[in-house]
């Protein structure tokens, strides 16, 4: 029999934060806050990353497209949500809701296998430094980075396709503040099993394996500090993977903790927290501990500083000049 999607539910009404009560425009206003710090933050690191010579490495490469990933989440997800907040729940359509979350799982996705990119780039920098040139070239990096999304691509595709084969009859009540797929699949009235075997095997591959990528690149990169002689070595060493190794646990801890852990109908003021760190504050802790961790960062932010006002200083010379010479 051929479903036909979209067919009874054309509408979904997103409950948000029901427990703020008075508290709304507060939270209306940290969110809008964060929101605009995430976004100016991640692109100030690909600004500076483009623009500095000394940050062209495969490091910074990878951590440019980090941010990139980091903004389209959070224009994904909270821009809605700052609308769901102020008006205690949020009207969106069914299409809008499943574009949501076809755009929130491919950068939650996407997110996994740069880290797990990052993770291979700092394993063959302390492990393998002699052919690390010649193995982390642009040729590299950039494949690397294409195959990623061509891999999320096609995960998406197939993800599509499946719901697009379910019948969705109500109710349309989500008690989220984001289209998520376990809350989605729960207004479906067609057997979602093939849903949720796709969903499974999908998990292992972009979410389990490559944490086991970084776990076991981890594991050699810890061996091979331990073996440098000098303290003074494996601090220096180690600094160099410290930032990812914090924007991993972060990440992945709050992953684990929102769909891992067994769900409590008196937990969901618990869960709706961990679900706010992993969609709206990692995004903005990523930059802020990549810059203050990194001295590179840091010198070339102060350097392009530097250049932009000297150069409006020589702009505002030029024209104080210009008007001195126009009235003489």
């Amino acid at each position: 029999m051929q479903h036909y999607n979209f067919s009874k539910v054309t509408e979904i009404f997103l409950l948000g934060f029901q427990n703020l009560q008075s508290f709304n425009l507060c939270f209306f206003l940290l969110l809008l806050i964060i929101f605009c710090v995430s976004v100016c933050g991640n692109l100030l690191i690909i600004l500076v990353v483009s623009s500095s010579r000394s940050l062209h490495s495969p490091m910074y490469f990878f951590l440019t497209q980090l941010s990139f990933t980091d903004i389209l989440l959070s224009t994904t997800i909270v821009p809605n949500t700052l609308h769901i907040v102020l008006y205690e729940g949020s009207p969106v359509s069914f299409i809008a809701c499943l574009t949501q979350y076809y755009f929130f799982s491919a950068s939650e996705a996407l997110e996994c296998l740069v880290l797990t990119v990052m993770s291979y780039d700092r394993y063959q920098a302390i492990c393998n430094p002699l052919h690390y040139t010649m193995v982390m070239d642009l040729t590299f990096c950039v494949r690397a980075i294409l195959l990623c999304w061509l891999v999320i691509l096609a995960t998406m595709l197939m993800i599509y396709l499946t719901v697009s084969r379910l019948d969705f009859c109500g109710p349309n009540i989500i008690d989220h503040f984001f289209c998520d797929l376990e809350p989605l699949l729960e207004l479906s009235c067609s057997d979602t099993f093939a849903m949720k075997l796709e969903t499974f095997f999908l998990v292992i591959f972009l979410a389990i394996c490559p944490v086991i990528v970084i776990i076991v690149s981890y594991v050699y990169i810890i061996f091979t500090i331990l073996k440098i002689p000098s303290v003074t070595g494996r601090q220096k060493t180690f600094s160099t993977c410290s930032a990812h190794l914090s924007v991993v646990s972060l990440y992945y801890g709050s992953l684990i903790i929102t769909y891992v852990f067994p769900r409590k109908q008196n937990a969901k003021t618990f869960l709706s927290l961990f679900y706010t760190v992993y969609t709206v504050i990692t995004p903005l802790l990523n930059p802020i501990i990549y810059s203050l961790s990194n001295r590179e960062i840091k010198q070339a932010l102060k350097s392009n500083v530097r250049n932009m006002s000297g150069a409006f200083r020589f702009s505002w010379f030029l024209e104080v000049s210009l008007f001195t010479v126009k009235h003489t």
